[in-house]
């Protein structure tokens, strides 16, 4: 339930209309209270306070008319300014980063506060009366509408300055490569909790080994989609109640059609239809991708950035070391991180789940492949991966990562010499990577030691 509250609560900040609704609802809370109050108060304290607005009826109408009609047009203006930032955005940047800039909280509020201060003016207009036996104009409330209308136009001073911040190459890979962080942070936390302290009791350890073809209960999806999100919770609770093991065979980040097997079951007589149901219903899917389980997400962002920058058409080599410089933080972030397992026990140590989980040489592979095939004819970028993969390398704690980055390191070496025609170039390439090279075996006598450490 957690995972699906999550899911939905980034739903929600990635809409434009949350933040303004509730904006809208705290304006018309605001207008029946402070009408409530001018009722209750009466004018002949408000007369007392000077800065108070003490006009008549039609002083009034006129006051919360300007401010409503004027409210109402930045309000627009404001909008037709928010869609040619995203149109601008997606044509530069890619498509899939039009969700940052939807999910910006600084452009729902400066929407929501046009919005909010229309509607108060509005709830407040209907008050005003001028017949003389019945009348009533609410000082307190105009005022209020006046000091609403103020801050508006010190919102709409911010909002020009923070569309202009926010549409800068710099800081849009900033803010994606926060997102990154955060999601390293939450999907590898440095430490994963501690061994059963029961024994186990005798539980298949591999789904290879013992969980037979002929004995498993294949779970199907039933619809097509990303899996954004697994509900491991919900999977160990059922997999716990009634005695089974679950093998998940996609994980967060992959697409599956209709009837694409999503676990597998083990033993199958303990499976049926209904089970089956709960099982599909814990693999939260939909139309695209999201951070919240799926790391290399934000990854192919930043990739996506840097691809567009080396095209032929903008050329922004800058923008694409950029990225590479957010990406091996990001890498080496991750390489200090404890791999989770693909095992999970439950509360008596009993094998439950069996899981793919995500490694640094997939992030890797995401990070650097795309960029490698679309830069290699640029000597500057291939220097400068070379040099993200010489500054990772002394965060290196497991064997397995420097193979993957010695891997990579190779390959951008012999991308670079069949692409740069230039043999200088190619010469300078080589050397740095003999020195990157050496900055990864350097790293590899001090590697048990490092991961030993961290275990104790």
């Amino acid at each position: 339930m957690k995972t699906r509250l999550t899911r939905w609560w980034d739903a929600l900040r990635s809409s434009l209309w949350f933040v303004p609704m509730l904006m809208t609802l705290a304006a018309v809370a605001l207008a029946f209270a402070t009408v409530q109050a001018d009722e209750r108060i009466g004018y002949e304290w408000i007369r007392t306070v000077g800065w108070l607005w003490t006009g008549g009826p039609e002083g009034a109408r006129e006051v919360l008319s300007t401010i409503a009609g004027s409210m109402i047009t930045v309000a627009g203006v404001t909008f037709s300014i928010t869609v040619v930032t995203l149109t601008l955005a997606s044509n530069q940047f890619g498509p899939r980063l039009l969700r940052n800039f939807m999910r910006d909280t600084g452009n729902q509020i400066v929407l929501g506060t046009f919005i909010a201060t229309f509607i108060y003016c509005l709830l407040v207009l209907r008050t005003v009366r001028a017949v003389e036996a019945t009348q009533f104009v609410p000082y307190l409330s105009v005022t209020a509408g006046v000091l609403l209308a103020t801050i508006s136009l010190g919102v709409l001073i911010y909002f020009i300055h923070h569309v202009s911040e926010s549409i800068q190459a710099e800081n849009l890979i900033a803010v994606v490569a926060a997102e990154l962080q955060a999601g390293i942070d939450r999907l590898f936390p440095d430490e994963l909790g501690q061994a059963p302290q029961t024994p186990a009791a005798p539980a298949p350890a591999s789904a290879d080994s013992t969980m037979d073809d002929a004995d498993r209960c294949m779970i199907r999806s039933r619809h097509s989609g990303y899996v954004q999100a697994v509900e491991s919770e919900t999977l160990l609770a059922i997999a716990s109640n009634r005695d089974l093991i679950l093998h998940l065979l996609c994980r967060p980040g992959d697409f599956v059609t209709r009837d694409d097997p999503l676990a597998a079951a083990w033993p199958a007589g303990r499976c049926d239809a209904r089970l089956a149901r709960r099982i599909c219903g814990a693999f939260l899917i939909g139309r695209h991708r999201t951070p919240t389980q799926d790391v290399e997400y934000a990854v192919h962002q930043l990739v996506e950035i840097a691809v567009r920058a080396l095209s032929p058409g903008i050329n922004d080599p800058f923008t694409a070391m950029n990225c590479l410089d957010w990406l091996g933080a990001a890498l080496a972030q991750l390489a200090q991180r404890d791999m989770p397992g693909r095992q999970r026990h439950d509360a008596r140590g009993q094998l439950r789940i069996i899981a793919e989980n995500g490694t640094f040489a997939a992030v890797a592979n995401a990070a650097f492949n795309q960029i490698r095939q679309y830069g290699r004819g640029s000597a500057s970028v291939v220097l400068h991966m070379l040099d993200v993969i010489a500054a990772v390398a002394p965060r290196l704690c497991r064997e397995e990562d420097r193979k993957a980055l010695l891997r990579h390191a190779a390959q951008v070496e012999g991308d670079a010499r069949a692409s740069l025609p230039n043999e200088m170039d190619r010469q300078v390439v080589a050397a740095r990577y003999q020195r990157t090279v050496a900055a990864l075996n350097g790293r590899q006598a001090n590697t048990a030691k490092v991961c030993g450490s961290s275990a104790e």
